[in-house]
């Protein structure tokens, strides 16, 4: 390959893929909302001739290049959050803006961004002759994954009958390459209680104090250490070599976390003893923890044990309609991950970015030291569409993607358009590279 073709070729379309991104996020596209984003994607794909596009019945758009033996996937969600507070926001998040390095708009980051460069790279693909017989490239424009990571790929590959060799997750990754992240699940923790009039609430039992003493213990299994002496062991006990044999991977991803982040109760009035009580935990997952872990864990609390039947814990379900009103319910279960340092994969993408941009990352002037700081090859703090494909169904994943982590979900989101050249450019490079390597 001609490296140096390939990197003028994705700055040529610079200015088509600013376009195409601005295009995108005019429209507002949270999660189940997506219909305007999709179309616009698959509109894209047919005027830079894709050999396939086609709209799933949940509502994801798969666009296919090329018709070589090994099917390679380029995953990018299209559904955004919403805007939060206008007041923090010092421009339209969905007129957006442009200067000569930026583009701003909800989603440009997160990740509207990585469709773009996808599509632009297997367009390259095709100008420069890269397309063989060994591989077809498939890009997708997934739906719910703020609502609901990985559902879109449980339903491609369950339902469409569809299972890449491997996916790159599109993903903003700082300009690094990503391999693995932190799992996480939703928990539910309910108690049950007796109301009373308040005037003397030792006829009761009340649920909310009940829960207080099981917030106390779910904050200890956050914040405890592992010492032996310790009743509640913290989750930093993954680290530890004695309870995870899986504590390496443990480690480069981070120890995981517990936090209490919706409460519920039901009383007849305010006058009245709560006869019941619920929370919403937010479990974030290390390598080595299961669903069935973390349940267990909860319900092994000393303040659990103490009232019995009263208590249940349990995960949630995600059963909300896509945009085109499928309904594919699935728990709120989202598995940690992470590919092999020395996976074929790993290396086949790491051997793609060197080639074409050097050994250390590069960017704009105001990410380069934040992001030189950082390793090449790292992973992510939040959760990804990984969860199905290599959590769930161990199909190996990677990630590298324009934009910025710390820009998702913040007012005034912005992405680099130098970042959409770059993945474009080492998007192209890929699937040759990895299939040179078999």
């Amino acid at each position: 390959m001609d490296f140096n073709k390939i990197k003028e070729a994705a700055k040529n379309y610079e200015a088509d893929m600013t376009k195409f991104l601005r295009e995108i996020v005019r429209n507002p596209g949270e999660s189940c909302d997506e219909k305007a984003h999709i179309d616009r994607i698959a509109e894209e794909m047919k005027k830079l001739e894709f050999d396939k596009v086609e709209i799933d019945p949940q509502g994801n758009v798969l666009g296919y290049m090329g018709a070589g033996k090994t099917l390679i996937g380029f995953d990018a969600h299209i559904d955004t959050v919403g805007i939060g507070n206008m007041d923090n926001w010092n421009f339209d998040p969905y007129e957006g803006f442009e200067s000569d390095t930026e583009i701003g708009g909800r989603g440009v980051s997160d990740q509207c961004g990585g469709i773009v460069s996808a599509v632009y790279g297997a367009r390259i693909m095709k100008d420069l002759g890269l397309l063989s017989d060994k591989y077809t490239v498939l890009v997708t424009g997934t739906v719910q994954e703020e609502d609901c990571d990985g559902l879109c790929w449980q339903y491609i590959i369950n339902e469409d009958k569809v299972r890449p060799e491997f996916v790159v997750s599109t993903e903003p990754t700082d300009g690094g390459i990503y391999r693995g992240q932190r799992g996480r699940m939703e928990i539910r923790v309910d108690v049950k209680g007796v109301s009373c009039h308040g005037s003397a609430p030792e006829r009761g039992d009340n649920a909310i104090y009940k829960m207080a003493d099981i917030l106390q213990d779910v904050r200890a299994l956050n914040e405890n250490d592992d010492a032996e002496e310790t009743e509640i062991k913290g989750l930093v006990k993954m680290l530890n070599p004695k309870y995870n044999p899986d504590w390496e991977e443990a480690r480069f991803l981070g120890r995981g976390t517990v936090t209490v982040s919706q409460i519920f109760y039901t009383s007849p009035s305010r006058c009245a003893v709560a006869d019941s009580c619920a929370v919403s935990l937010d479990r974030r997952m290390t390598f080595g923890e299961t669903w069935e872990s973390c349940l267990d864990e909860i319900r092994a609390l000393p303040s659990v044990k103490k009232y019995g039947d009263d208590v249940k814990v349990s995960m949630y379900n995600y059963d909300r309609p896509s945009y085109t009103g499928c309904v594919y319910e699935i728990e709120c279960y989202f598995p940690t991950w992470a590919i092999p340092k020395d996976h074929k994969v790993t290396k086949a993408l790491e051997k793609a970015y060197t080639s074409l941009y050097g050994d250390k990352r590069i960017g704009a002037e105001e990410t380069l030291q934040m992001r030189q700081s950082r390793p090449l090859t790292d992973k992510w703090t939040f959760s990804t569409n990984g969860v199905s494909i290599m959590g769930r169904n161990g199909i190996p994943c990677i990630g590298f993607g324009p934009g910025a982590e710390a820009q998702a979900h913040a007012p005034n989101e912005k992405t680099w358009k130098a970042d959409l050249v770059v993945c474009a450019a080492v998007y192209a490079a890929l699937p040759t590279i990895y299939c040179e390597e078999q």
